[in-house]
């Protein structure tokens, strides 16, 4: 086990233009190469390869890399070196993990990739790789706590994360598939036996709440999406109560190849490992009394990216800033979504809350999203921003905050209550949090057609409610021609909404 030292937070940076980074990913069982745009806290993946080499395969064997996999990840990393350089990547960054790490010709191997591609590579310690695994989970979830388990080919990383998502002490185990048998055919008893002895010391990560990161574990959020009729598929922040989990996990773990290359969804190329992957995540959860599996699509890679952001970056709100950077037109992100929040916030907190204190961030994101649709067919984007929100790649919102974030923006742009998807509506808002996402995207339909998109005359005007009443007040002589027809049409909507009687100009 260890532990890590305390170290302060970089010192906040004035700097907060965009750039374009990526990750190449040396793992034991696949080489992979992303690329994004970061833009602020903002993480956009724009190129995702991997290749699944398997360069851990023969490590319990021979304790050294498979050759057959070393000569397909050279191939693949030579690929890569030349996209990266037609790309002009700006920050890269080249790690390798267990496998190289612990084989015997990893140090050879890390010579040859230099010689080869002229790529370096960084081996990462099991205190490098549990860290940032953890920070990743952090990129996606900034208020992550728990313990986060990061499931690779050849090792487990056990990382407890602290209030605010400080990763804490951690342990590394040669749990992975590929450490336990994979590709060989799965063999339930011995591989439990093994499972149970190997997290005989993990005592101390009892843990009510588990983050799941890794491959494996997010095609088994798929195929337990699959196989209990869930209506999103999005497996990033899915969340399984534990005795489901392990239930699934069991039930998985028992199925052939053949039966799991059946499965609709599943992955055929990891036929061979989710068998253990399964077994693995089953023995966790009675181990350390999991009450809750949330899948993590972020990890590692990503883990990278935030450590090398500085200390102001890092504690901006991932989801205001995605919802900033996917919404925002050039001439207005700077002051609409900012303006909206300013002038509608006062009034929407003193609603009931339905997400608790995550109100005001959902609020502010969906203020940040409020021209979206702005570029689309006045007759159809209602739908497709609708559409584009529930599935946008931005972190830091759970599923059902999705499904209110969406319902919020089809609400902006139509007074129609038929929207997309009724199935995941019903299924993940309630019908309170319906009817305020509705009251919501009519506050931002009514401020940004009010002022014509311009924050400085959503100024003159203040929003308030009462009990029984929606006010809609000028706060200059000259606001008071703001209140035309249209204004009072889109007030009507608001206060329609929330049943209540509409007051412009007390």
């Amino acid at each position: 086990m260890w532990a890590p030292a305390v170290s302060p937070l970089p010192e906040p940076s004035a700097d907060q233009s965009a750039y374009d980074a990526a990750v190449v990913d040396v793992g034991s069982n696949s080489v992979r190469l992303v690329m994004y745009r970061i833009e602020g806290r903002a993480i956009w993946t724009v190129f995702n390869e991997k290749v699944l080499a398997g360069l851990g395969r023969d490590m319990p064997k021979t304790r050294k890399l498979s050759p057959t996999g070393a000569e397909q990840a050279i191939t693949a990393l030579k690929r890569f070196k030349a996209l990266l350089d037609a790309a002009k990547v700006e920050t890269v960054h080249i790690a390798a993990t267990a496998a190289v790490r612990e084989a015997k010709d990893g140090p050879a191997f890390v010579a040859r990739v230099h010689e080869e591609t002229g790529l370096k590579l960084r081996v990462l310690t099991g205190v490098e790789e549990a860290r940032l695994s953890a920070l990743g989970v952090t990129a996606g979830l900034p208020d992550a706590e728990g313990v986060v388990g990061d499931l690779g080919g050849s090792s487990l990383e056990l990382v407890r994360l602290h209030p605010g998502g400080e990763p804490g002490e951690g342990v590394t185990l040669p749990l992975g598939p590929l450490a336990l048998g994979a590709p060989a055919p799965f063999d339930a008893s011995k591989t439990r036996d093994r499972i149970e002895k190997l997290l005989a010391d993990t005592d101390g990560f009892q843990t009510p709440v588990f983050h799941a990161v890794g491959g494996a574990w997010r095609n088994l959020a798929l195929l337990h999406m699959r196989m209990s009729g869930y209506p999103l598929q999005i497996v990033h922040e899915y969340e399984i109560a534990g005795r489901d989990a392990a239930d699934a996990a069991r039930f998985i773990s028992r199925q052939s190849k053949g039966s799991l290359e059946r499965i609709d969804g599943a992955s055929k190329k990891r036929a061979d490992t989710i068998p253990y992957a399964a077994a693995v995540l089953e023995a966790l959860i009675r181990k350390l009394d999991i009450g809750k599996v949330v899948i993590s699509a972020y990890g590692l890679r990503e883990g990278l990216l935030l450590d090398d952001m500085a200390g102001e970056v890092r504690r901006r709100d991932p989801l205001v800033e995605g919802a900033a950077a996917l919404g925002g037109r050039k001439d207005l992100a700077e002051t609409l979504g900012d303006a909206l929040q300013t002038w509608l916030s006062p009034a929407m907190i003193t609603l009931q809350p339905v997400f608790g204190n995550r109100d005001p961030t959902l609020i502010a994101a969906a203020c940040r999203l409020a021209d979206l649709g702005a570029r689309l067919h006045p007759d159809h984007r209602a739908d497709l921003v609708f559409e584009q929100v529930l599935r946008a790649p931005i972190p830091g919102m759970g599923h059902a905050e999705r499904a209110f974030l969406a319902l919020a923006m089809f609400a902006r742009f139509t007074a129609a209550n038929t929207p997309p998807e009724p199935e995941i509506l019903s299924r993940l808002l309630t019908s309170q949090a319906h009817r305020r996402a509705r009251a919501l995207g009519a506050a931002i339909r009514l401020g940004c057609d009010l002022s014509g998109k311009n924050g400085s005359l959503l100024e003159t005007t203040t929003l308030d409610f009462d009990e029984e009443r929606v006010i809609l007040s000028p706060r200059t002589r000259e606001a008071e021609a703001l209140m035309g027809e249209q204004t009072r049409k889109r007030a009507d909507t608001l206060a329609a909404v929330l049943g209540r009687k509409l007051v412009i100009g007390a």
